[in-house]
């Protein structure tokens, strides 16, 4: 991630950390399926060391650099599968052809990058990106589901697959980073035309709850629909799983269809 990568609230500290092992780089991917046959896109190409080891893995890298220092530094030794482009990524269309991406993010905006990347109309295969626990955590719905993971999960399966140590980055940062995957759902759960109708449906309880007199369902249709999938009624803590929020959009969406 770039000195001067997407400015943002928080302080540098925690947004320009640069992995510079190349032993640490290399195994962090052999923790992915990225191979030979892969276009792999990186954002916040830095110094390069992600972008080299990238490059010698995968048949083409499209890395973005928005310091014009740090590109003009490293364009004249790019190996030549790499295409670099001085640019914020956030502002650039994403490939048309399949591809993936393994980056180190700018931690301040991560759930921009996130949200580009998986409310794509064409969705990478595979994401793997180094990001500040506490937010890897939230989109894998951890401690419990939000409104960002129930977004993220009728299309990808998230976990997290490395931990570091704070004296991995230069400088170290103020929180602790881990490699998140994202993995595309070889059949989503929702089609991506239902995409805004979940996020109303999701939105609207998590702020209001599904329990309220303003619920899309009743408390009987939410019984019978669990019951009938075969899936646990809900928690009296409220806390609802992720396969519970699916059925009950799924009955949502048949009773609003007629």
């Amino acid at each position: 991630m770039s000195k001067n990568q997407y400015r943002g609230s928080l302080p540098y500290s925690v947004s320009q950390n640069f992995l510079t092992s190349r032993a640490l780089i290399e195994r962090l991917i052999q923790k992915t399926d990225i191979s030979a046959q892969d276009t792999v896109l990186e954002i916040g190409a830095g110094k390069g060391h992600i972008t080299k080891v990238l490059s010698e893995r995968c048949k083409e890298v499209v890395a973005y650099e928005i310091d014009e220092k740090l590109y003009q530094r490293l364009l004249p030794h790019a190996p030549a599968n790499v295409r670099l482009y001085h640019a914020d990524f956030l502002k650039c269309r994403l490939p048309e052809s399949p591809y993936k991406v393994f980056s180190n993010i700018p931690f301040s905006r991560t759930t921009e990058i996130i949200h580009k990347l998986t409310g794509a109309a064409n969705l990478p295969s595979g994401i793997w990106l180094v990001m500040e626990k506490g937010a890897a955590k939230r989109f894998c719905g951890l401690p419990k589901e939000n409104l960002n993971s129930l977004l993220l999960k009728p299309f990808f399966e998230g976990r997290i697959v490395y931990h570091f140590r704070r004296e991995d980055f230069h400088p170290a940062p103020r929180v602790d980073a881990v490699l998140l995957e994202l993995k595309r759902r070889d059949k989503p759960d929702i089609a991506p035309a239902q995409r805004r109708e979940f996020y109303t449906f999701v939105s609207h309880g998590l702020r209001r709850g599904l329990f309220g007199p303003r619920s899309p369902l009743t408390k009987a249709q939410i019984a019978a629909a669990l019951k009938f999938a075969g899936l646990p009624p809900i928690k009296r803590s409220g806390d609802i799983l992720y396969i519970q929020w699916l059925c009950l959009f799924r009955r949502w969406l048949a009773g609003k269809r007629g």
